[in-house]
C-alpha cells in the first residue's frame, strides 16, 4: 500500500497523511502504520514505538503532528444519555448512516451485468 495522497508532514522514517501515520519505507507494506481511529490509543501507539528499527525521535514527532492534525473526538454517547435523562432531548436522534447497498443480480449471468468502479 502506498502513501495516502494527502501528505501533511514527512520525516525521515514516518509521514503524517490523510490515513494517519504511515511508514515512509513502503517495503513494510503498512505493517507499522497507525490509522486515524487508533491514533489516540496510547497502548497501540506505544506498541508501534517499541518495535525494533523505529526511529523514536521521528516517530514521536509524527505522533505529535498527527494528534495536532486529527484531534481526539469525544465519545458522545454518555453525553447524549445525560441530556436525555435531563429532558433536554425530547425527539429521538436520527443517525446519518448511509443505507446498505443492495445488489440485484439474482438469476443473471455475471458476464452480462454492467461493470462499475468506485473512482477517487
Amino acid at each position: 500500500m502506498g502513501l495516502h495522497s494527502d501528505i501533511f508532514w514527512v520525516g525521515r522514517q514516518w509521514a503524517v497523511t490523510g490515513a494517519g501515520i504511515q511508514a515512509v519505507d513502503q517495503r513494510l507494506r503498512g505493517v507499522l502504520d497507525i490509522d486515524i481511529a487508533r491514533l489516540w490509543n496510547d497502548a497501540h501507539v506505544q506498541s508501534r514505538r517499541a518495535k525494533p528499527g523505529v526511529n523514536v525521535e521521528d516517530f514521536d514527532k509524527a505522533v505529535m503532528m498527527a494528534r495536532e492534525r486529527f484531534p481526539e473526538t469525544p465519545a458522545s454517547a454518555p453525553f447524549l444519555a445525560q441530556l436525555k435523562a435531563l429532558g433536554v432531548i425530547e425527539a429521538p436522534l436520527v443517525s446519518p448512516v448511509v443505507p446498505a447497498m443492495h445488489l440485484r443480480a439474482e438469476g443473471k449471468l455475471a458476464r452480462f451485468l454492467p461493470q462499475w468502479r468506485v473512482r477517487r
